[in-house]
């Protein structure tokens, strides 16, 4: 006997676990499908990419998201769920879905209200020896340095017709201002700058929300983490990536499109709502509110869409900047720190796969996911090409973070697509209720990693116990060989909104 209930994130459940791990098949080793059958309305399966313990704790509503994906038109293949999937707005958080681009549909809730919310990493040429003894003054430059908080605004003033040139050029805008070279931008996907960004499908509020916003870290499970390479598991890949020793220092950035970002979800949110009717689009929850790709509403989110990420390449650029400054300061310029790579988290892209045989094109949206593409493929920088795209997976203020790189099981499989995080096992309410900011930090400082953060409620948030196990989830990613990994980076030290 089935039960509907409304659950707080919004999908009516369908579903009762027991009924689920009666009829979960087990394609591989952490591989794991839901068949088409499950359920009469959906259209195609979906696979779920996790170990059975990270299975076993997932939640009946993101599962049941999951399964709602599937009956959106135009989906090819099946609806991915990755490791670190946790319930989300509409699509689930570690999501993946494509869409033929001429039946198909483009959702707002399959990107998220951070677009391109995403990560960079440093790779400097400092052992954990030489920074140690001067950790404190670094991370205390950084906070001078850096710009972070709710609603904390940056120390770049533009106005709206400035703006309008960061949303289409993106980290070329913010080389072009001074803010790194131009090398930066050979190792930033799609070069730091989207294609077809339309300025003027921004709305008014989104820019007023932006403008002073630009190059802030912002609050929440952002921040700047000073990490060192603790394992190397390739050590050919780990050295074309720049490593070369365990005990190098690197550097991690995470953050996106701040308010901006969020107003463009948000306004678009309600066009698509609009749009579904008139097209006759029947959702299971309104949360998956879309419009076809190929429509006039779909194409204006695209190209607003676009200005977002773009917004958050150049946000993070000048982020970098002012790390590499502040390292300077405390090192000496003679110090190297070269990007590594940048990755967006969440974001829809028009990529070519090939589905039952045939290449075709698809929009991908990838919420909390990383695209992941195996050697070969053309959009890869050309040092990388022979290794396949960098693949950064930030955990917590424990566990640091993995750098993978893409297979070509991501690429037959889940449209070169992996993991993005360690995904949260635990609310921002109930971790505040749980525990203390101070405390917190007094136990990082136990284990050796220092923290500094612009208040102590989002220290309680973003506890190290909020998230799941990050090494499960990378064991989940490399086991399913839908990643490889390459290295570990153990933190240091952490400034965070």
């Amino acid at each position: 006997m089935f039960y509907s209930v409304i659950s707080v994130a919004g999908p009516p459940l369908d579903i009762r676990m027991e009924e689920f791990w009666n009829q979960v098949k087990q394609v591989r080793p952490n591989v794991w499908e839901i068949p088409k059958n499950f359920r009469p309305y959906m259209q195609t399966p979906a696979r779920l990419y996790m170990s059975k313990k990270l299975l076993s704790n997932m939640e009946p509503e993101a599962i049941q998201q999951l399964i709602n994906l599937t009956t959106l038109p135009g989906i090819v293949k099946w609806a991915i769920a990755l490791p670190d999937a946790h319930t989300g707005y509409g699509f689930p958080i570690g999501g993946v879905a494509a869409f033929d681009i001429e039946s198909g549909i483009i959702s707002p809730g399959g990107v998220g209200f951070d677009i391109n919310c995403g990560v960079r990493m440093l790779v400097t040429d400092l052992t954990v020896d030489e920074v140690k003894p001067k950790l404190n003054r670094l991370l205390d430059e950084v906070a001078r340095t850096v710009p972070a908080g709710v609603g904390r605004s940056g120390v770049i003033k533009l106005t709206l017709q400035e703006l309008d040139e960061v949303l289409e050029e993106g980290s070329y805008w913010a080389v072009e201002k001074g803010f790194g070279t131009k090398k930066d931008l050979e190792h930033i996907e799609d070069n730091g700058r989207l294609e077809g960004a339309r300025a003027e499908f921004v709305s008014r509020r989104a820019k007023e929300r932006g403008a002073p916003q630009l190059g802030t870290l912002g609050a929440g499970n952002h921040y700047m983490e000073v990490e060192v390479v603790d394992q190397i598991f390739d050590e050919e890949i780990a050295k074309k990536l720049g490593i070369k020793e365990v005990g190098q220092i690197v550097v991690m950035i995470h953050t996106g499109s701040r308010g901006l970002g969020h107003q463009i979800a948000s306004d678009y949110i309600e066009v698509m709502e609009s749009a579904a009717r008139k097209y006759n689009i029947k959702l299971r929850d309104k949360q998956l509110a879309c419009a076809p790709f190929k429509s006039p509403e779909g194409e204006r989110y695209f190209a607003a869409m676009k200005c977002g990420a773009n917004y958050a390449f150049a946000n993070r650029q000048m982020i970098m900047h002012w790390v590499r400054e502040s390292f300077w300061k405390i090192f000496g310029e003679g110090v190297k720190l070269d990007l590594l790579y940048d990755v967006a988290h969440n974001i829809a892209k028009v990529e070519r796969h090939i589905i039952d045989g045939s290449s075709v094109d698809v929009i991908v949206h990838r919420k909390g996911a990383t695209r992941g593409f195996a050697p070969g493929r053309p959009e890869l920088p050309a040092d990388y090409r022979d290794i396949g795209q960098p693949i950064l997976v930030g955990g917590n203020m424990l566990q640091g973070s993995y750098v993978l790189v893409g297979t070509e099981t991501a690429m037959k499989e889940v449209f070169g697509s992996t993991v993005h995080g360690a995904g949260r096992q635990m609310s921002r309410t109930g971790a505040t209720r749980r525990f203390s900011g101070k405390q917190v930090i007094q136990w990082l400082a136990s284990k050796g990693i220092l923290v500094k953060a612009t208040s102590l409620e989002v220290v309680a948030e973003e506890a190290p116990q909020s998230y799941k196990d990050l090494h499960e989830v990378i064991e989940s990613a490399h086991t399913a060989q839908i990643a490889k990994k390459v290295f570990y980076a153990a933190p240091i030290a952490v400034w965070k909104g």
